[in-house]
């Protein structure tokens, strides 16, 4: 039987063949004998309730993007396909949400990875928060005094958007920084709603560790160390990508999620620690497997297949 999947995701000429840990998965798939179908989120449609998408197959090389398109485009009804893998990069908008929406209604019938109702119930700033026990101080808000408050409790302070990604819209305030209510009116001019404010960790200069989760249980990590003079250590604003070792309280938060995750179907997770603190569960298109690889001669994409064809 023909085993055909699905991939929601941005434009694919935005894949970067040699990193993109969308592109690995899909390779995984294509040497297990899956069809791939790639569409857009803006290209859902639904129709006396069907669901379908325009896109087209694709075929994976190691060759220019353009070359993967396979014919003409094509409208499909999503729930003849085997599994759905939702790859696009925030924000998390209401572009996003909409999208979780509208997949939400074949769930019953397809796997999606990862199931949209909890992609959708569980923004990532927001979902650490149910393990605050591992999370370093932090606020939600939008309150100024409640700011202040906090940037005088723990002096150097971390101000970022709720629903950012990528590293953008972070700053760093200093105890000695004036800027803090000019700052704070900016966000709430840019921004409707709360947003995070974190105690500064000074270890952020010697990494931010991603650590990658397949259903509920540690698959690999690698650390990601900040460019001189920089506090973000995202790959794509200089970050550079080191192999590290998981320690044993790590290893411990990992567990402390591993029931949720699995009953979520939450089955591909990027949690991100900076030493021993949790910051992030990336639940919406995790990233790093083929650094990973690289370093540690581990294949999560064939972990991730593995997995997801144990529920099949």
């Amino acid at each position: 039987m023909n085993k055909k999947i699905a991939v929601q995701m941005d434009p694919i000429e935005n894949l970067n063949l040699s990193g993109d840990s969308t592109f690995s998965i899909l390779l995984e798939a294509q040497d297990r004998n899956y069809s791939i179908f790639f569409y857009m989120p803006e290209n859902l449609s639904m129709r006396e309730n069907i669901l379908y998408a325009k896109g087209h197959y694709i075929k994976i090389h190691q060759k220019p993007i353009d070359s993967i398109i396979q014919g003409n485009q094509e409208s499909i009804k999503l729930d003849e396909f085997d599994v759905i893998l939702m790859r696009q990069d925030p924000p998390f908008d209401m572009s996003y949400i909409t999208a979780t929406h509208l997949l939400e209604t074949i769930t019953d019938k397809t796997m999606i990875i990862n199931n949209p109702i909890s992609v959708r119930n569980n923004p990532e700033k927001i979902f650490a928060h149910k393990y605050s026990q591992y999370m370093p101080p932090t606020l939600i808000t939008r309150d100024m005094d409640e700011i202040i408050k906090f940037k005088d409790e723990y002096r150097d302070i971390i101000i970022k958007p709720l629903y950012g990604n990528g590293g953008d819209g972070i700053f760093y305030l200093k105890e000695s920084d004036q800027n803090l209510e000019s700052l704070i009116e900016m966000f709430k001019s840019i921004n409707k709603e709360q947003f995070i404010v974190q105690k500064y960790l000074p270890s952020v200069v010697a990494g931010d560790k991603r650590i990658i989760l397949v259903d509920g249980k540690i698959a690999g990590a690698i650390n990601r160390i900040p460019k001189k003079g920089e506090i973000r250590s995202n790959m794509h604003v200089g970050g550079t990508a080191t192999k590290t070792i998981i320690t044993k309280k790590e290893k411990e938060i990992c567990e402390a999620m591993e029931a949720d995750l699995k009953s979520l179907g939450l089955m591909f997770v990027g949690i991100d620690v900076i030493d021993g603190f949790l910051t992030e569960i990336n639940v919406t298109s995790p990233t790093g497997i083929r650094e990973i690889q690289r370093f540690d001669n581990v294949n999560i994409a064939s972990i991730l297949w593995d997995s997801i064809e144990s529920y099949l």
